[in-house]
């Protein structure tokens, strides 16, 4: 985990799957763990690189609609660099059930979001940061999440939000 979370994004839907089964591994979790190990061995060349310029932080976010037919959540992730490198990535399994693929997308959409507003904060509180900090971009392959979360409609917007306020238990 300390190795994904610090310098390896590659290996982070990978460390996801197999940390679903910490406490009950079966042999081919085992042989799932052995690859990602073997990997990082083979490409323990490969790093993060960064550019001076152009310092822009941008995202981008996806995520993969119910792909284990035993699971019934999906799996979402993003990724924020700046000059090339990453900075910030994660990928989790969703807490809310998606009855779409729109839906899962834009799920993603919204943790992505709250970790770009973290990111744009942070970066205002670096003293040598260009002020203000630009909105951020973030990239998504899902036009009708990216229409939904543009949405000038109030309820179909508000709908999304608020089921995902419930989910994750900020709906008093």
């Amino acid at each position: 985990m300390y190795i994904m979370n610090c310098t390896r994004p590659d290996i982070a839907y990978a460390v996801n799957k197999l940390s679903r089964f910490t406490s009950n591994p079966s042999k081919n979790h085992w042989k799932g763990l052995i690859r990602v190990l073997r990997y990082l061995k083979y490409t323990s060349n490969y790093g993060l690189h960064y550019m001076r310029y152009p310092a822009v932080l941008e995202g981008y976010s996806d995520a993969n609609w119910i792909s284990d037919s035993k699971d019934t959540k999906s799996t979402s992730g993003y990724v924020f660099t700046i000059g090339g490198g990453a900075v910030s990535w994660k990928s989790s399994k969703q807490t809310c059930i998606a009855r779409s693929t729109m839906e899962s997308e834009f799920i993603a959409l919204d943790k992505a979001g709250e970790e770009a507003e973290w990111l744009r904060n942070f970066l205002e509180d670096i003293p040598c940061w260009t002020k203000p900090v630009p909105a951020i971009m973030i990239h998504c392959d899902s036009q009708s999440a990216i229409e939904r979360a543009q949405s000038a409609d109030p309820l179909t917007k508000a709908f999304l939000e608020i089921k995902y306020t419930v989910c994750r238990g900020e709906w008093d």
